[in-house]
């Protein structure tokens, strides 16, 4: 019998194609999640909040570009919740996003589910939170996506990294709260303090309170993966006497900006670089509010300390930073942003559509509804505060839009938001009307067809599914200033939502009812929705 002759061009050919195939294949990571309530103490007072894995904040999911997770999510607090994964684009699979009634209902009080998140096009930094109720103030935590494997950062590669998460502290029952304003018309509550990794620092009201350290060595460049966790407030951020490199924004990477100060919106993450140069010493992080004229005004300081390895005298107070801008300073905010420039090279190209097949014209506004959430032009009625896009403040349905419209069940959401809004005027005038106008409550959706390129969304529409648009400042959210796309599936399977996981949490509220608060059965009647 004839034996095979098997080149030795064939083997390595064999080699070659196993060892592509290796470079580019996806790992597969795991994580589990148990949200609980833990006593923790701020401002000499102790709250119970809750936290994810008794961590605040929350733990620091690492994957790799391209990469995809599995996060199981145990419920053992006493609300029904979801977690959205900040940034990441989840091709086909709206059904792990997170939004509490817009692609599922929450997770309930002793039940659990299984998160499929699915990182494409994402590089560097982003962040995992709560989407129910203003529980993401505590349940929130850093993504760190780093480059596929096989490749590096479009910069020197830094010999360390550090997770920076800036949060916002809150007294008290922080949804109770919440629930009482927005029924009885008044404000939300305010944060009373900024946090640099869960701790208040140096300048917080409280002789006990801690702050968070940090090492660095002498003449080494770290990255800094900075999350801005706060709810409801834009922040200014500086490290004394070192210069900030920006070089990533929401996990994509522009080009650098050397500066003094940052400007961080909330849900917005920075990939920053420092360079460790400056004498050996204890140097401020700190974070302080951005507002214009007519927000609250906090002055609080949230303060970090980095410390330099070395023979150095330790006693000595920490340098303060100076060139910090102050709370109301717009053209700081401005000039910063200004800076802001993507790479849009052959490595990171941007794809801006030419084409616009949909023009959209949105109106952010405040308002007013009638206590009892219907039209009303009696100037004398109690009204509550809104917020609205286009004059239709949304409001939440109690069967989520993506099972609604996967399942075609009628009667939970409308497809007719406006394009337009309902008046035109100059929305920049400084001499405009000042009245409040009455805003309608009502479940408003927009339907795009597969691959459309909408003007007001800056990108094309080739994320299939139900997606979620709102204001990141949590109080216009909470009174209103979101709507939801649905983008229709294109003509093939890779184009078309994939089907449902088989333990989607299930809807179970009544339709006078649609709180995340602990469900049992006597809050079942007979008006009830089960899917």
């Amino acid at each position: 019998m004839e034996g095979r002759y098997i080149s030795w061009q064939t083997i390595l050919a064999c080699f070659f194609l196993l060892g592509q195939f290796l470079w580019v294949r996806a790992d597969v990571h795991y994580y589990d999640f148990t949200l609980k309530e833990m006593n923790v103490t701020k401002l000499c007072v102790t709250e119970s909040i809750l936290t994810v894995n008794d961590l605040f904040p929350g733990p620091v999911i690492r994957v790799h570009k391209g990469d995809i997770l599995y996060v199981n999510v145990t419920n053992k607090g006493d609300y029904g919740i979801t977690i959205h994964w900040h940034g990441v684009k989840q091709p086909r699979n709206p059904w792990s996003d997170g939004p509490v009634f817009i692609t599922q209902c929450p997770i309930l009080p002793g039940s659990y589910f299984t998160y499929e998140v699915i990182f494409s096009e994402e590089e560097g930094t982003l962040w995992w939170h709560a989407h129910s109720d203003w529980t993401r103030a505590t349940v929130h935590g850093a993504i760190v996506i780093l480059p596929k494997e096989g490749t590096t950062f479009p910069f020197p590669k830094p010999d360390a990294e550090e997770v920076i998460v800036l949060g916002s502290w809150y007294k008290g029952n922080l949804n109770a709260e919440v629930n009482d304003a927005m029924a009885n018309g008044s404000d939300i509550p305010h944060s009373r303090g900024w946090l640099i990794n869960g701790e208040l620092g140096d300048f917080a009201n409280c002789s006990s309170e801690t702050t968070y350290r940090w090492s660095v060595n002498y003449g080494k460049t770290y990255l800094l993966r900075i999350v801005n966790a706060v709810n409801d407030d834009q922040l200014f951020f500086a490290i004394a006497n070192h210069n900030l490199t920006i070089v990533g924004l929401d996990a994509a990477y522009i080009k650098p900006i050397a500066t003094s100060y940052v400007m961080i919106s909330p849900g917005q993450t920075m990939d920053v670089l420092l360079t460790a140069n400056r004498p050996l010493g204890q140097y401020y992080m700190v974070s302080t509010q951005f507002l214009t004229e007519s927000a609250y005004m906090n002055m609080d300081i949230g303060s970090a300390i980095i410390e330099y390895t070395g023979d150095y005298n330790f006693s000595s107070s920490p340098i303060f930073p100076d060139r910090l801008p102050e709370a109301k300073d717009v053209e700081a905010a401005m000039r910063f942003t200004g800076l802001i420039r993507s790479l849009a090279d052959e490595d990171y190209p941007i794809s801006v559509p030419l084409n616009v097949t949909m023009k959209m014209f949105i109106v952010v506004s405040m308002n007013y509804l009638c206590r009892n959430r219907t039209y009303c032009d009696d100037p004398t009625a109690h009204k509550i505060i809104a917020s609205s896009m286009n004059n239709i403040s949304w409001a939440n349905p109690t069967v989520d839009v993506l099972e609604a419209y996967y399942g075609n069940i009628s009667g939970y959401y409308t497809t007719d938001f406006p394009d337009r809004p309902l008046v035109m005027y100059n929305f920049t005038a400084k001499d405009k009307d000042d009245d409040v106008a009455i805003t309608d409550e009502a479940t408003k959706v927009k339907v795009l067809n597969y691959n459309e390129s909408v003007e007001i969304v800056f990108q094309g529409t080739d994320v299939i599914g139900v997606w979620f648009w709102h204001c990141h400042f949590d109080r216009h959210l909470s009174w209103g200033m979101d709507t939801v796309f649905i983008v229709k599936n294109g003509e093939t399977e890779e184009t078309s939502i994939r089907p449902p996981p088989s333990d989607m949490p299930a809807c179970i509220f009544s339709k006078h009812d649609i709180s995340i608060r602990k469900w049992d059965d006597n809050n079942a009647g007979d008006d009830q929705d089960y899917l």
